[in-house]
């Protein structure tokens, strides 16, 4: 999938877990139970008139075909709203639809919600479907989530509330997709007016959500203020106002979260969870997670162009010691590219029996040096791509600069500015001379094709242009199968090959972090929270 920009910017936030928290919560999945607990949701909130939210960056824009970010899609979330809704527990519900039906392999045809309005006031219509939907077609937006629609026809109004999507071939993720950005609703009439200056800070966006916008100050903050007119009462808004302010220096938004500046925000430093955990100005949850930190082999054509090296590389990294020394144990030694949660809409007794055979790769540095011996390792030169972003990034980098000395390779540490190390993401000319470089990669949609995707023969993302004719077959046929258990099965072939041939190395899981300041409660800990409406939730403590 294509997806550079968030996959950068998660590298460079420091994107890790917390520390033990309060609420509704259950131990996570650690050998080490007391490392941390998974939080459903925190206590219910009132009536609060405003808080305010930190965010590493600033957004680019907030115009939702160009919103593949954290920054932007946080405050999107609570503005702008898509046909389907993906909630805090990871399973879909019906959002501006009221229901769809797909009658043939290659059509979808939603039902639009009547008494919807958006901000401005004007009606939700079919035909702002139309014009939403197709923006993600057209080149010259050049939409940020045109994977999605790589197998689209046409969108057309086919009834007075009704849309019908034609599809060049069956793509069973579509529609999934629709509960995130892809599927989002904006004003036509809204749109049209913009027209490049579409979700710049003078224009902003029209949408339907439980906020709209009420102003950008460049370079300081975003603010949101509560749609009285919101359709989804269930949803309406605890807060009159949120104030997101951009904070790049993790210092500063940690010191902003102890002195009461900023009431919270999403993603903590991982060094700093020791110390707000104990904090008396509020607490660490973390929630579910699609995330996965994973070391990317971007250089096929050196020594790790072997799949034995790339196996012996995994067998030799201490993944076990990443997560206790880079993330305080609040985490997983990752058994494939996905996590568990990714699967919770497959069949669970098709999934269970899927799963249990995928290849293991234990911590073994004597096993993995013999292996890449009989594949011709005798020192030679990999480099390591790294930059100064935080402590957990500089862990990692020595855990597999050291299991690269340990399986007989001669690593090189390139140290790059934050700049450069995004566009390694980007810029296929950026990667030229870098074997291995890490990243933190989540999925928008409960399905594990979402990250599959991604090292598709061609795919943008497939950064080192591995290729595998069974994985793209397999991939192929679970992208068009239309029953449950016959798409796991495809999904999890695929998955096989890429944890046998491992064109990235998975490393570790870790679940959604957020800060909560003693004012605010409310929040479900998730990773929806970058398309579903969190802030209507956040109200004041009792």
């Amino acid at each position: 999938m294509t997806r550079p920009r968030r996959a950068a910017l998660a590298a460079l936030a420091g994107v890790f877990a917390l520390t033990s928290c309060s609420g509704t919560a259950k131990p996570g999945p650690s050998t080490d139970a007391a490392a941390y607990q998974l939080t459903d949701r925190t206590a219910p909130g009132g009536e609060l008139d405003s808080f305010t939210w930190s965010l590493f960056a600033e957004p680019v824009s907030i115009d939702y075909a160009l919103s593949f970010d954290y920054p932007p899609n946080t405050v999107l979330a609570n503005v702008c709203e898509s046909l389907l809704r993906w909630n805090p527990d990871l399973t879909t519900s019906p959002g501006l639809a009221t229901a769809f039906t797909n009658p043939t392999p290659t059509t979808w045809v939603y039902t639009i919600r009547e008494g919807v309005h958006f901000h401005d006031g004007a009606p939700l219509t079919a035909e702002d479907v139309v014009a939403s939907l197709r923006r993600n077609l057209d080149p010259a937006v050049g939409s940020d989530w045109a994977y999605p629609f790589r197998n689209v026809k046409s969108v057309e109004k086919t009834g007075p509330m009704q849309v019908t999507v034609t599809l060049n071939t069956p793509d069973a993720t579509f529609n999934e997709y629709l509960a995130a950005a892809p599927g989002t609703v904006e004003s036509a009439a809204a749109l049209q007016a913009a027209g490049k200056d579409y979700g710049n800070p003078s224009k902003g966006v029209d949408c339907t959500g439980p906020f709209s916008f009420a102003g950008w100050t460049p370079g300081q903050s975003i603010t949101l203020k509560r749609y009285d007119d919101y359709w989804d009462k269930s949803l309406r808004a605890k807060a009159k106002q949120v104030k997101f302010v951009f904070l790049p220096d993790a210092t500063a938004r940690v010191n902003a979260f102890q002195s009461g500046e900023v009431d919270g925000g999403w993603m903590v430093p991982a060094d700093s969870y020791k110390q707000l955990g104990a904090s008396a100005k509020g607490r660490l949850y973390y929630g579910r997670s699609t995330t996965v930190a994973d070391e990317v082999v971007s250089n096929l054509q050196g020594p790790l162009g072997d799949a034995r090296v790339r196996q012996a590389l995994l067998m030799a990294i201490d993944r076990k010691g990443i997560v206790k020394a880079g993330v305080g144990g609040v985490g997983e030694v990752a058994d494939a590219l996905v996590t568990r949660n990714n699967w919770n809409n497959s069949p669970k007794d098709t999934v269970d029996s899927l799963l249990g055979g995928l290849k293991q790769y234990p911590y073994d540095p004597a096993k993995a040096k013999e292996l890449a011996a009989s594949a011709g390792v005798n020192g030679q030169k990999v480099v390591i791509a790294s930059s100064p972003l935080d402590s957990q990034s500089t862990i990692i980098t020595q855990a597999v600069q050291q299991a690269a000395t340990a399986i007989g390779l001669k690593p090189e540490i390139d140290s790059i500015s934050p700049d450069k190390y995004t566009a390694l993401f980007t810029d296929p000319a950026a990667r030229k001379g870098i074997d291995l470089f890490e990243t933190f990669w989540y999925t928008s949609i409960t399905d594990p094709l979402d990250m599959y995707g991604s090292l598709q023969t061609g795919a943008f993302s497939n950064y080192g242009n591995w290729s595998d004719p069974q994985f793209d077959a397999a991939l192929n046929e679970a992208v068009g199968a239309a029953d449950p258990a016959a798409r796991a099965t495809a999904t999890a072939k695929a998955q096989q090959i890429a944890m046998d041939q491992l064109p990235w190395l998975p490393l570790y899981t870790e679940p959604v972090s957020v800060f909560l300041g003693n004012r605010i409660t409310g929040l479900q800990p998730s990773i929806d929270y970058l398309y579903y409406p969190w802030a209507a939730t956040v109200g004041a403590k009792g």
